[in-house]
């Protein structure tokens, strides 16, 4: 028998990317893998590698995890923040080149599997950063991958992918989805009986608030020595700069957060011993500082 052709999806655990996975299963003679990237700052409604994971089980679908979090991939995914070559959005996502960086890394999964036929859940026309039709070819020049991305969900109005060319794909089961609503997809997964995540949450670089302290720390650390725990220290408590970031806690949980983050941060740390917050600082000279506001924060 002829053995089956190979189908690497890019799969972020959304709806999108559950209806991309399940019109690809009504082809015949492929098998499909999919590759999730564990972003930094999430970038979708099912950013979770538990969700995730447990989908790919119920699909009995081989999940390829790419974790863009850790070191080294994370430095590399944060010069690309930092000097996008292709724009940015509303603040700092430089939604074309994170597509480029993703679909470049899913391009040498694909050659380690021995498959050449690479599948997104995007949708033309959805996203207007990154999804617009001359969007969609740029990306695909810039990854190298002209011709071999395949995009199930609006492929009959795209160009024929070379898979669909070789008859390996049949494009009369993919489909011709466009624009920003849902209800195809809606109806999609009354059909096909899926069950996914609502919309929320999306991508912290789109949100201006998180973006100045994020530019705040990329002032003070360098790109080679940021790690996963500096993010993390982003998205709780208060922040104030002086010679270096200070961070307060704003609560017992997130308190006791931070002297967990500075096991491995090892900066120095401020723990009253009457309740109020505690003061995480890299330099010295910011203990007074971060004494004054410990005082002014806390409820005595």
């Amino acid at each position: 028998m002829k053995e089956k052709s190979k189908v690497l999806l890019l799969f972020s655990g959304g709806l999108d990317s559950r209806i991309a996975l399940k019109v690809l299963q009504e082809q015949k003679n492929i098998n499909i893998e999919l590759i999730f990237f564990k972003l930094p700052f999430g970038g979708g409604c099912c950013n979770n590698f538990n969700c995730v994971f447990n989908y790919s089980q119920t699909q009995a679908t081989k999940l390829h995890i790419i974790d863009l979090t850790k070191p080294p991939l994370l430095q590399k995914y944060l010069k690309i923040i930092t000097s996008p070559k292709h724009g940015i959005g509303t603040s700092m996502n430089p939604c074309r080149d994170c597509k480029i960086f993703m679909f470049k890394l899913a391009k040498k999964l694909a050659k380690k599997i021995n498959t050449e036929i690479i599948a997104t859940g995007e949708v033309l026309s959805q996203r207007p950063m990154s999804q617009l039709k001359h969007q969609l070819f740029l990306t695909e020049k810039q990854s190298n991958l002209k011709g071999k991305l395949l995009r199930p969900l609006s492929a009959k109005l795209l160009p024929e992918t070379i898979a669909e060319k070789k008859k390996i794909i049949n494009r009369e089961k993919l489909l011709n989805i466009q624009g920003r609503q849902r209800k195809i997809q809606i109806q999609l997964a009354k059909k096909y009986k899926i069950n996914f995540p609502q919309s929320g949450g999306g991508c912290l670089l789109c949100e201006k608030e998180y973006c100045k302290k994020l530019k705040t720390l990329l002032k003070l650390v360098s790109i080679s020595k940021i790690l996963p725990e500096h993010l993390q220290l982003l998205r709780i408590g208060k922040h104030f700069k002086n010679k270096s970031l200070i961070i307060l806690g704003k609560n017992h949980q997130e308190n006791l957060l931070i002297q967990n983050i500075n096991k491995t941060l090892k900066y120095n740390l401020i723990i009253p011993t009457t309740p109020g917050p505690t003061a995480i600082f890299k330099n010295k000279q910011d203990k007074k500082f971060a004494q004054e506001l410990i005082k002014k924060y806390s409820k005595n």
